[in-house]
């Protein structure tokens, strides 16, 4: 599985940039005690939805309470969301991994799952992908047997209560007519929709019989989503607005400032932060660490691969501290499924989660994308305008 064409966001570099019960944690450490959902050994019938791909089981186990409010100068929460672009499950175990990991921390995490990972390659010929061939994607199909594998971590991880969010279908972020960065609104509609067909129609497209459903309805499940290589938002915010969607996350290279709204959605954008050892900031992405230090080459020669490790770590955890000793800003980082220079890069964001997860930070927030929107949703608006006046690195003032 290749979720990335060797273009699009290859080598982006960016310039410089109170103890409360909030977005599912506890008011000490990164634990979560208030998470609330389906009692232990209650369970709502499974209402199946369409040909029953999906079902309504209620609603999503293992939910944080209703955000409280900030008061005018008390100190934010330090919120992190770990996300992964593709989120299928090839067989190297790397999705069982990571919800592991999260369900060791009582975290939360945002898979943002390509619709074409829950179509079998000999059904091919259903996608028709914008401005390119029928069938055509710029990532692979998968085996039947990862198809299965991809559904049953997908059915876990929202059962753990994680976000399954989206990352469309085929990928396509090569220069000319077929990138998304050329799809008009228009386009983007009839991605999101395939992208929906295949998630909630895969019973009749693979035929398999021997799987539970997904036990969500898609369409109130889904309300955002991150473009492929970073690209096309303009064009996709009026239709994700007009599809209800509350934010995305596909904007390049921003900064670890407080965010705003972009086109009525809230825009999350992964972020610079300081690489060790060179004098920009690298983007927030195993996939950017990676290409900072061997360029298009996924399998570079291993004698590097125990300082890139440590390396990339850095960088992570560089930018956590950055905004948890400073302004606070949410912290974003984005992740693929990948064993890229021999796995280096899912060594490197396990061992900066456990960082972050560790007690001795106060009021780390390990959240997914959607459980942040509803924190930022129940804030007094002037509080968080206020958040904004702190740019990187700059101290919040003024703050207990």
């Amino acid at each position: 599985m290749r979720e990335f064409n060797r273009r699009g966001i290859l080598g982006l570099g960016v310039g410089a940039a109170a103890a409360i019960s909030v977005a599912g944690c506890s008011s000490s450490g990164s634990s979560d005690s208030g998470k609330v959902g389906t009692k232990p050994g209650q369970k709502t019938p499974a209402k199946p939805i369409g040909d029953g791909s999906t079902a309504y089981t209620g609603k999503q186990p293992n939910q944080p309470h209703a955000p409280e409010k900030l008061a005018p100068g008390q100190k934010p929460p330090q919120f992190v969301v770990f996300s992964w672009d593709g989120a299928g499950e090839v067989g190297n175990g790397l999705f069982p991994r990571f919800r592991k990991l999260a369900k060791d921390h009582n975290a939360s995490m945002t898979f943002f799952l390509s619709g074409l990972y829950t179509l079998p390659e000999s059904k091919r010929r259903m996608y028709r992908p914008p401005n390119n061939p029928v069938g055509h994607s710029e990532i692979d199909f998968l085996t039947d047997e990862h198809v299965k594998m991809t559904l049953q971590n997908v059915r876990a991880a929202w059962l753990d209560g994680h976000e399954i969010g989206t990352h469309f279908n085929g990928h396509f972020c090569a220069e000319g007519a077929g990138s998304v960065k050329h799809w008009t609104p228009a386009q983007w509609d009839d991605e999101i929709k395939q992208a929906m067909d295949f998630v909630t129609k895969w019973r009749t497209n693979t035929g398999f019989t021997d799987l539970e459903p997904l036990p969500f309805d898609y369409s109130k499940e889904l309300v955002g989503g991150r473009t492929p290589c970073l690209l096309g938002q303009d064009n996709l915010l009026p239709t994700a607005r007009k599809l209800g969607w509350r934010y995305d996350a596909s904007s390049p290279g921003g900064l670890q400032v407080w965010p705003t709204k972009k086109q009525g959605l809230w825009d999350f954008p992964l972020q610079g932060i300081p690489f060790p050892g060179h004098s920009r900031d690298a983007l927030s992405m195993d996939y950017n660490l990676m290409y900072q230090q061997s360029k298009n080459s996924t399998k570079a020669p291993p004698v590097n691969y125990p300082g890139w490790r440590k390396q990339a770590t850095e960088a992570y955890i560089n930018g956590f501290k950055r905004a948890y000793e400073t302004n606070r800003a949410p912290f974003f980082i984005g992740n693929h499924f990948e064993k890229w220079n021999g796995g280096i890069y899912m060594d490197a964001v396990e061992e900066a989660f456990k960082h972050m997860a560790d007690k001795k930070y106060k009021d780390v927030r390990l959240v997914s994308f959607r459980q942040l929107c509803d924190w930022l949703d129940a804030q007094d608006p002037k509080v968080l305008a206020d958040l904004r006046r702190f740019g990187v690195g700059q101290q919040l003032t003024g703050r207990s």
